[in-house]
Formats: structure tokens, C-alpha cells, sequence
């Protein structure tokens, strides 16, 4: 008989797999006893129930790392907590590479594991076959072996950890199915049952497969969709050595797991096959899908070469069951932006076991203390746009996630399924000029340009991948030049942009500003938005347009989490709005040293520096079209962003194109743009800069204005913060460094040595065409007392797949530091 349900609790659960029980069980820690998790059907029957239960330390990121660091000694532990065995031992991984390239990866990711303090050794092909014997060497170059990577029994875990969290006081109830969300005051109030309501402050949506159908009955966006995944479990394999370490063959597309005396293959094929479209049965419980031998043949014909031991020894089980994956394979975790008190951990994409400890942990502290515990921005659900919940795009693009998980993992590599969604208004025009397009939140926007010349030559304007120089790296160089030396036009149309107008207005800003808001109209700020802490929320330029009217400009991929940050801080009785009119405007960026000669040719009116001075907004007529300036610079140049309605975009792209040819306008994409900041130490958020990086230790005090006078709702978040680290000094920054060798390129997560002591990681880097080397930034350890001149004298050097490669340091950008370029 079900128990019965409590009027209220203070946070109510929906989905008891390891994920939700993960989360009640951290609640519960944290002292916060009052929880009722209520599952469906009984605990893990939806997806964990039949997952592989391998436990990976190493990840994208270091926080994510951190997560997974963490779910390995919590189950490590929980044993001897709660009497439930989970089935955890660490024996070890090993990733095996069979192409050069591949094998690049792996020793960039090792290289990473040092950041995250991984153990990871990369070894040669004889090394991989003394630590697994079954494997058969051919093609292989070498591999990676990480000795602490572990195995558990998923559904063990997830029973020890309701035993954890029933001790602890929480309630678990199964045999309960959820109907709907309870809204009240505009935030999630509890939830209606089978059983009747449940009031509450917060409900979680940990439902997995459930938690799309689940989120959009609250009317919240949660983008993931179900999969098929295949494994296969052998009969016992004669004289099988015990304890074998699992084994990754990404290139085969599958992995090797010794399973009390036999081999579980999984496989990760690169075409999927979606499932579930019409919805999760009502009835499914421990269930498995048909099998389709067909499908992942390929990978048992290669499987067999790779493991010889296995020919002649039967299947025992063919099992295939559904995952959910997401549309970037990361999971979702936080507080949804559409509502208030209604928080999400799913779509896990295959990894739910080794990130169940970790999100469940961060989440929880996120629910108490009321914000992250640190970045969490790679798997913040905030990242994703709503039309990303849709089904066509969802059933498209996981077709090619799941495959994407053991495919290469090449820089700059580029979604092939569910594209072209959003296009600007300049789309067919920069098709024409030879645009290869990247996507960033459904946004199509150049990357790179191939010129006239190879495109009548035959090339076309698509990526070809690699860990060197890759097909577009001339080209972009070429946009570069053109950008530092004569004139380059960017689609800028994809940037966030929020209306805030009202009374108000000033005010609510001043709250959230660090930097002073309160300009003339006709002026435009450059800020962040802080948290309590003093970490960077949001990085953003803010256009006075009247008295009472303000547009804040934001990059593309955090709009939704800006947008929410900005409405959850404005005061009770606040009198102004905020209102996202991105799709209102498109942009275009002109920018270079003629940018203003172009514009002239362009335009009737004042174009002159007087005019229009650096951080002004201005509006005049492009052609005949009306438009605003706003002289601004991402790249360090010259330039102006030049904001035209939808209506009057074709006609403003022609009239500056007709400009600008004769005096050698070009077109240019992303990874110019990308190289050019870079060059001038410009921050990226999300990279360079999260909520758990101090803005002092990021640079950016002189973007903050923290002597101001409160305004009327006080001081601005983060006040106390900067004024104490500006006291106390910081014991890190973030530095830029230039390769003294032109040849290696970086990435992002490099470590950075300081001699032989590690000392940091490389946030974002791009090769610096004017600077004549790869250029990175980096957060480094430091302390307050260090002058800058030790701090830049010391003996750096960044580690990449191919060794230490010395490494200039400087706090100020190394090029045109004074800013001359762009003020002028």
C-alpha cells in the first residue's frame, strides 16, 4: 500500500533514479530534512536501473571533473554508511587510440588531468597490452590509463543512496505518479498527484526521460529526448584475467567492461536511433527495447578482431534501453529560468552514474544557499533556448550526440543535425562571399570565409578537422590582417539584447551594474554583473538610450541566464520592464583602421571622432536606411556596431558593402573576431570569466565603479566583495601569455607551469596572426604580496599535447595596451 503523502513538504522531488535520490540524499546532509522524493513506479526503473555503471573521473572541465571526482569517494564511502553495498571499485581505465589524431586527444587530455588532479599516464601499445591482455594491438599508437577510474551496480547506488537520505529524515514514497506542477505568485508552488496536491517551495524535476513532457507541463524548456543504447554481455570468457581494467575503444566505438567473468561491450554507434517521440509508455518500468543486431553490427564485427577471446563465445544478453541526451551532451542542472523555485537535474547522456554524486551534491547546495556553488555554466540549464525542447530538433540532433560521445573531439567541431533554425538577415549574403557557418544558440553565424579564388577553384567553404592547423586557418588570417590593418564587417545580429525602460530603470540597474549605468543619454557602458561573492554573473554593455530607456548587449549563448539574472534581482515595486527584442535588430560590426572612411562613404552625416567618440550611441542614416551607432570594439580596432531594424537590414547591408569595396571591405567570422580579442586580452564569458571568478582576479577592476553612491535600492551586488579583495589583495589572476614558439597551437585547458610547479590552466586561446604566435589566457596562483614584475619574470610554460612550450606573461594586453587603436 503507498503511503500517504504529507500536505507539504519544503522541497518535493519528482523522479527517484540515482539522480533524484543523489539530490535527496545531499538535501538531507545539508539539514535540510524536509523532502519527499516520489517516483512513479519503484526506484531506478526508468533508465538507471540498466546502466553500464562505469565511474570516469576525467571530464570537459574542471568543475566537471570536480562532479565526478566526488560521486567516485561518495560511493566509495556510502557502504559503510548506509550497510547498502554499491558494488564501487576503482580498477582502473584505459583509452586506446588507433589514429594519430586520436591519439593527440589523449595526450591532451592527460595533459588536463593534471589541472583537474587526475591520474592519468599516457602509454605506449605494449603497456596497454600488459594492463589488458584480451586486447589485440593492431592499429593501436597507445592510450591513456587512468588507474582510478572505477565501476559500481547502478542500482545499488541509487538504493544506498535513499537509504542515506531515509536516515538522514528524508521521506521517499514510490508507487506516486506526479500530474502537475503547482504555480503560485509566478514560482513553482508544489505538485499535484494521483494521491492529491503537495505544496511546496521547491520541486525538482529529476524524471529522466519523463523530464521533458514533466518540465513543459510547468511550462519550462527542458531539452533532451530519448535514445536507443545498446549493450551486449557475453557468456564466461575462458582463463578471463580478474579485475581487468575497463577499456575505450573510442575509434571501434565501443568500450569493454569485465563483468564477473564476462565482457559487457557497449556501444556509442555514430548515427543513433531516437526513441520515444510519441511520449515514454505509461507503463514502462525496467523495460527494454527490441533488439536490432543490424544496427550495431559494425561494432561487434570490430569488437571481435579487437578481443579475439570473444570469437566463439556467446551472447548471454543483447539488451537495448533507452538514455536521454541533450543537444550539446551536457546534462541539465539549476533553477529554470521560466519559473522560479523549480529546479532541473537530467538528461544525462549516458554518464548519469558517474555525475549522479556530484550533481546531486551541487544541486543541493545550489537549493539552499540560493546560487551555484561554483561555475556550473557547462551544464547550467540556462544555456539551452526553448526552441531546443522542440521534438523534430531534439529527435534530429540526438541521432548525433550520442555517436559524438566516442568521436573525435576536434577543436572548433561544428553540429551537422538540426541547423539553420535561426538566420539573420544578412544569411544569403554572406552564402554568397563564401561564408562557412557555425551555430551558437540555434544561431547561424559565419565562421570564416573562403575567398572568390578557391571557391572557382572547386573548394568549398566546410571544416576540415584537425588538432593543427586546420583548412580555414589561412583564410581566417586573411580576415585578421584585413581587420587590423583596413576593414572587415562582422554579423553581430546574434548578440542578446534587452530592453529596460521605466522609471525605474536607472535604479534597477544601478543594482546590478558594477560599473556606473548613470551616463548621458547617447553613451554606452561596459560592466558586469556580480554575484555576492564578486564572481563575473554577467559581461555586458549597457546603452543609455534615453532618460528612461536602456539596451543591454549580451553575448548570444547567455541571454536566457542574463535574462533571468536581471529579473530575479529587481526590487519589490520596481517600476521598469525587461524585455528580450533580440530578433527586433540585427547587427553588423565594422571594424579596422578605414572602418570610419567606409562609414563616411556610406552616410550624409558626422561620422567624425568628434561626432561619434568612443562609447558613444548615435543615430543616423545608412543609405537611406536609419540606424545606431554604437562605437564599441570587441576585436581592438577601430569600429562601430551598427544596429538597423529587421525591415531595414538588406538595404543597410548593401549601402555599406557598395562602400566599402573600393576601398577593400571584406568579410570575416568568428574565428577572426576570436583571434583578434584574444590579441588584446579581451575576456569571454563563460571561458575567461564565470560566477566563481572574482572580477578583481579576472582584471576587470577598472570596469567597477564601487565608490559610487548607493542608489536608491542600495549598493550594487558584489559591492562588499570588490572593495575587500581591493583591501586583501587576490591569490590568483588572470594572465595573458604569448607562445614563443609560432608553431604549437592551444586550446583551452592547458596547464600552465610555473618552472616545475603547476600553477594554472589555460582558459580560451587562439593564434595571434599580428602577434605571430598562439595567444591564451589563464588563471594563474599568486599571492597578494607578489609584485607584477615577479609575477612576470617567473619561468612560464603552457603543456599541450606535444610538450612545455615557453610562454611570455603580461597583465596589460601585448597589443596596443594603451587602447590608442580603438579610441582614436
Amino acid at each position: 500500500m503507498t503511503q500517504p503523502l504529507p500536505a507539504h513538504a519544503r522541497v518535493v522531488i519528482v523522479g527517484g533514479g540515482v539522480v533524484g535520490c543523489s539530490v535527496a540524499y545531499h538535501l538531507a546532509k545539508l539539514g535540510l530534512t524536509d523532502v519527499l522524493l516520489l517516483e512513479r513506479r519503484q526506484l531506478a526503473c526508468g533508465t538507471t536501473w540498466h546502466a553500464a555503471g562505469l565511474i570516469a573521473q576525467l571530464r570537459a572541465s574542471i568543475n566537471m571533473t570536480r562532479l565526478a571526482r566526488y560521486s567516485q569517494e561518495l560511493y566509495g564511502a556510502l557502504e559503510a554508511e548506509t550497510g547498502v553495498s554499491t558494488g564501487f571499485r576503482r580498477n582502473g581505465s584505459i583509452s586506446v587510440a588507433l589514429t594519430a589524431a586520436r591519439m593527440e586527444e589523449l595526450r591532451r587530455n592527460a595533459a588536463m588531468a593534471r589541472v583537474h588532479g587526475v591520474e592519468a599516464e599516457v602509454i605506449s601499445p605494449a603497456e596497454c597490452l600488459d594492463l589488458h591482455p584480451m586486447l589485440d594491438l593492431t592499429g593501436v599508437v597507445g592510450g591513456v590509463h587512468v588507474p582510478l577510474d572505477g565501476q559500481g551496480d547502478p542500482s545499488n547506488i541509487t538504493q544506498a543512496l535513499a537509504a542515506g537520505a531515509r536516515r538522514l529524515g528524508a521521506r521517499i514514497v514510490e508507487g506516486v505518479k506526479v500530474t502537475g506542477v503547482i504555480r503560485e505568485g509566478g514560482r513553482a508552488a508544489g505538485v499535484e498527484t494521483a494521491q492529491g496536491r503537495v505544496t511546496a517551495e521547491i520541486v525538482v524535476n529529476c524524471a529522466g526521460m519523463w523530464a521533458r513532457d514533466f518540465g513543459a507541463a510547468a511550462g519550462v524548456a527542458v531539452p533532451l529526448h530519448a535514445a536507443e543504447h545498446f549493450y551486449m554481455v557475453t557468456e564466461p570468457v575462458p582463463d578471463m584475467p580478474a579485475h581487468l581494467p575497463t577499456l575505450r575503444v573510442p575509434d571501434e566505438c565501443a568500450y569493454y567492461k569485465e563483468d564477473a567473468g564476462r565482457i559487457l561491450l557497449g556501444a556509442f554507434e555514430p548515427v543513433a536511433k531516437p526513441w520515444g517521440m510519441e511520449g515514454i509508455p505509461e507503463d514502462f518500468c525496467f523495460d527494454d527495447l527490441p533488439p536490432d543486431f543490424e544496427h550495431v553490427a559494425p561494432i561487434l564485427e570490430a569488437a571481435l578482431a579487437r578481443m579475439p577471446a570473444l570469437n566463439g563465445v556467446g551472447i548471454r544478453t543483447f539488451f537495448n534501453g533507452p538514455e536521454s541526451f541533450t543537444p550539446d551532451d551536457r546534462y541539465l542542472l539549476g533553477e529554470a529560468p521560466e519559473l522560479p523555485g523549480f529546479y532541473v537535474a537530467a538528461g544525462f547522456n549516458s554518464v548519469g552514474i558517474q555525475s549522479a554524486g556530484g550533481a546531486g551534491k551541487a544541486l543541493a547546495e545550489w537549493i539552499v544557499e540560493g546560487e551555484p556553488p561554483f561555475d556550473l555554466w557547462d551544464v547550467d540549464i540556462r544555456r539551452m533556448a526553448p526552441f531546443q525542447a522542440g521534438k523534430r530538433f531534439l529527435r534530429a540532433r540526438v541521432s548525433e550526440t550520442l555517436g559524438l560521445l566516442y568521436a573525435d573531439h576536434w577543436p572548433y567541431r561544428q553540429y551537422a543535425t538540426a541547423r539553420g533554425l535561426r538566420r539573420t538577415p544578412f544569411h544569403d549574403r554572406w552564402a554568397a562571399l563564401g561564408a562557412c557557418f557555425g551555430e551558437t544558440a540555434g544561431w547561424e553565424r559565419p565562421h570564416w570565409f573562403l575567398p572568390e579564388a578557391a571557391r572557382a577553384a572547386g573548394e568549398t567553404a566546410e571544416y576540415r578537422y584537425s588538432w593543427g592547423r586546420q583548412n580555414w586557418f589561412p583564410h581566417s588570417a586573411g580576415e585578421h590582417r584585413a581587420t587590423r590593418e583596413g576593414a572587415a564587417l562582422y554579423d553581430l545580429s546574434a548578440f542578446g539584447k534587452i530592453r529596460v525602460e521605466g522609471p525605474d530603470a536607472l535604479a534597477w540597474l544601478d543594482l546590478v551594474c558594477a560599473g556606473d549605468p548613470d551616463v548621458p543619454a547617447g553613451r554606452l557602458v561596459y560592466t558586469q554583473w556580480l554575484n555576492a561573492r564578486g564572481g563575473v554573473e554577467a559581461d555586458v554593455t549597457v546603452a543609455r538610450l534615453s532618460e528612461t530607456a536602456f539596451l543591454v548587449i549580451t553575448p548570444a549563448a547567455t541571454l536566457r541566464r542574463d535574462m533571468a539574472w536581471l529579473t530575479r534581482a529587481a526590487p519589490e515595486g520596481c517600476r521598469a520592464v525587461a524585455v528580450d527584442v533580440t530578433s527586433g535588430e540585427a547587427v553588423l560590426g565594422l571594424m579596422g583602421p578605414r572602418s570610419r572612411e567606409i562609414l563616411a562613404a556610406a552616410t550624409l552625416d558626422d561620422v567624425s571622432a568628434e561626432a561619434i567618440p568612443f562609447g558613444a550611441v548615435a543615430e543616423i542614416e545608412l543609405g537611406m536606411a536609419p540606424v545606431r551607432i554604437h562605437r564599441v570594439s570587441y576585436v581592438g580596432e577601430l569600429g562601430f556596431e551598427i544596429y538597423v531594424s529587421a525591415d531595414f537590414a538588406a538595404h543597410a547591408f548593401e549601402a555599406l558593402w557598395e562602400a566599402g569595396a573600393p576601398l577593400g571591405l571584406r568579410p570575416a567570422g568568428m574565428h577572426a573576431m576570436d583571434s583578434c580579442r584574444l590579441e588584446k586580452a579581451f575576456r569571454h564569458f563563460g571561458h575567461d570569466i564565470t560566477d566563481e571568478d572574482h572580477v578583481v582576479e579576472a582584471g576587470l577592476g577598472f570596469a567597477v565603479k564601487a565608490k559610487r553612491a548607493p542608489g536608491r535600492f542600495g549598493p550594487f551586488i558584489g559591492r562588499d566583495a570588490v572593495l575587500k579583495a581591493r583591501e586583501t589583495g587576490v591569490s590568483r589572476r588572470l594572465v595573458q601569455f604569448l607562445l614563443e614558439d609560432p608553431e604549437p597551437l592551444l586550446f583551452h585547458g592547458e596547464p600552465i607551469w610555473r618552472g616545475e610547479t603547476l600553477a594554472g590552466h589555460v582558459t580560451s586561446a587562439a593564434y595571434g596572426h599580428t602577434l605571430g604566435g598562439t595567444v591564451a589566457l589563464g588563471y594563474v596562483e599568486t599571492s597578494p604580496e607578489e609584485s607584477v614584475e615577479d609575477l612576470l619574470a617567473a619561468d612560464w610554460r603552457i603543456e599541450s599535447g606535444s610538450g612545455r612550450h615557453t610562454a611570455r606573461a603580461s597583465l596589460r594586453p601585448m597589443l596596443d595596451p594603451s587602447g590608442a587603436r580603438m579610441k582614436g
